[in-house]
């Protein structure tokens, strides 16, 4: 089975207002941009690629999870980052917003190909930024 047919899988069996939710999660991301490419991770985790991790999500007991790789290197004017979306409906726009703009992140990380005595260090810090609706 591939990750396509593994999320599939995953939402059939959400049946309550979870599976809703992660449909339309799902097709807000793949609408932002044709080349995003769906895998499995993690023993079970949907994740969204585009030269990099975009995002990977998560159905819990009272929300959906939408955690992008690099959500705090992200503009986010519709401040959907820990927002706790209310009802049924996700913002689509913002939403495939941020996508393209993790997809930018990410294309601009691959054209910072300097040598590595010219790279500045930096310091690793927790990047990720997370989407829920309760």
């Amino acid at each position: 089975m591939n990750a396509s047919e593994r999320i599939d899988q995953l939402i059939a069996g959400l049946t309550d207002w979870r599976g809703k939710t992660f449909a339309s999660v799902r097709k807000s991301i793949l609408a932002a941009d044709r080349e995003i490419i769906e895998e499995w991770k993690w023993m079970g985790s949907p994740v969204w690629s585009r030269d990099g991790m975009i995002a990977v999500a998560n159905a819990h007991k009272d929300k959906v999870k939408l955690t992008f790789a690099y959500g705090a290197s992200l503009p986010d004017p519709d401040k959907l980052f820990n927002a706790g979306l209310e009802g049924d409906r996700v913002n689509e726009r913002a939403l495939k917003n941020l996508v393209r703009a993790a997809i930018d992140y990410n294309q601009s990380k691959l054209k910072k190909k300097a040598p590595a005595r010219t790279r500045a260090k930096v310091r690793k810090s927790n990047k990720r930024q997370s989407i829920l609706r309760h």
